[in-house]
C-alpha cells in the first residue's frame, strides 16, 4: 500500500477547510511560473499561499500568477508577507479576502497572518500578531498565526480566536529546519491541551525533506514552505521529496517510535539459542 493511500482518510481540518495533504506550499520565488505551477501539482499539495501584496500579481514579464494556478483545484491561502503593522496586515487581509471573492475561491473567508518585526530576521512581532489576530477575527476570518516558537505567545494567538497558530521551525528562508524541537512540543501541549484535534502547522525554516519529517514526526498537523522547493537545484524533484517526506513523518508519528535507549537491545530472543551440546 503506497503512502499516499494510506492517508488520504487523515484528513487535516483547518477551521471549516479539509485537506488529505498536509503540506501547504507557498507561490513565491520560483524561477518562472511555469515551474511553479509543476511543482505544485508535484508537491500533492491542496493548499498554496498568495502573498496578496505582489502588484497586481503580475512579475516583470507582464504574466500573472492566478494564469499558472487552476483555481478550481487548490485552495488559496491569501497571505500578508510584507506587513510590519498590525494596521497594514488588517489591510492586506481584507484586500486579499476581495480578490479571492472575485475567483470565487474557498480561500476568501480565511488568511495566513504574518505581521513581521523587521527585515533582518523576518521573525514577527508577537504584540502587532495579537493585535491583528484579534482585529481580523472580529471582522470574520479564519486566521492562520504566523509566530515563533515560544509557547506562550502561542497560547494568546490561540486564546484570541486564532483557527491554526504556526510556529516557525527557524527564520523564513533560512533552511535550517527544525532548530528547537523541545519547544514544538510544549506549543504542542498548550495549544492541544483542552483540544487534541487543534491544528498546529510548522512554518517556516524547512530546507529538505528530513526537515519536513522530523516536523511531522513532533507531531504537528502540517508544514507550510515555499523556499526549500522553490531554491532547490530541481524544484521538481523536491517537490515529490516533501510529499513523500510529509507523509512519512505523519505515519511514523501515528505508528509511535520506539524509546531511545543507552545500552543495545537484542532483535532476537534469547531463548530457544541453539548451543553446543555437553561432552
Amino acid at each position: 500500500m503506497s503512502l499516499a493511500t494510506d492517508t488520504t482518510t487523515d484528513v487535516l481540518q483547518l477551521g471549516t477547510h479539509r485537506f488529505t495533504s498536509r503540506l501547504i506550499v507557498g507561490t513565491g520565488k520560483y524561477a518562472d511560473y511555469e515551474i511553479m505551477g509543476e511543482a505544485l501539482a508535484r508537491s500533492g499539495t491542496e493548499c498554496i499561499t498568495v502573498a496578496v501584496r505582489r502588484e497586481r500579481l503580475i512579475d516583470s514579464a507582464g504574466n500573472n500568477l492566478l494564469d499558472f494556478i487552476d483555481t478550481s483545484r487548490y485552495t488559496l491561502l491569501p497571505n500578508t508577507a510584507g506587513c510590519f503593522t498590525a494596521e497594514d496586515a488588517v489591510r492586506v487581509a481584507r484586500l486579499g479576502r476581495e480578490i479571492l471573492l472575485g475567483l470565487e475561491n474557498p480561500g476568501a473567508d480565511w488568511v495566513k497572518l504574518e505581521v513581521l518585526a523587521d527585515k533582518r530576521t523576518l521573525l514577527p512581532d508577537p504584540v502587532a500578531t495579537l493585535q491583528a489576530t484579534e482585529q481580523l477575527v472580529a471582522d470574520g476570518f479564519q486566521v492562520l498565526c504566523y509566530t515563533t516558537d515560544d509557547p506562550v505567545t502561542a497560547r494568546r494567538l490561540k486564546q484570541a480566536g486564532a483557527t491554526s497558530v504556526m510556529p516557525a521551525g527557524s527564520p523564513i528562508g533560512s533552511g535550517q529546519g527544525v532548530l528547537n524541537p523541545n519547544n514544538i512540543r510544549i506549543c504542542l501541549e498548550y495549544l492541544k491541551e483542552d483540544d487534541p484535534e487543534y491544528p498546529v502547522i510548522v512554518d517556516a525554516g524547512v530546507g529538505t525533506a528530513s526537515d519536513v519529517t522530523i516536523a511531522m514526526e513532533l507531531g504537528v498537523d502540517g508544514v507550510l514552505l515555499n523556499t526549500g522547493i522553490a531554491h532547490a537545484k530541481d524544484p521538481l524533484r523536491m517537490a515529490d521529496a516533501m510529499r513523500h517526506a510529509t507523509e512519512a513523518g505523519r505515519l511514523a508519528y501515528l505508528s509511535g517510535r520506539i524509546p531511545k535507549r543507552l545500552y543495545a537491545t537484542a532483535s532476537s530472543p534469547e531463548e530457544g539459542v541453539i548451543s553446543r551440546p555437553p561432552r
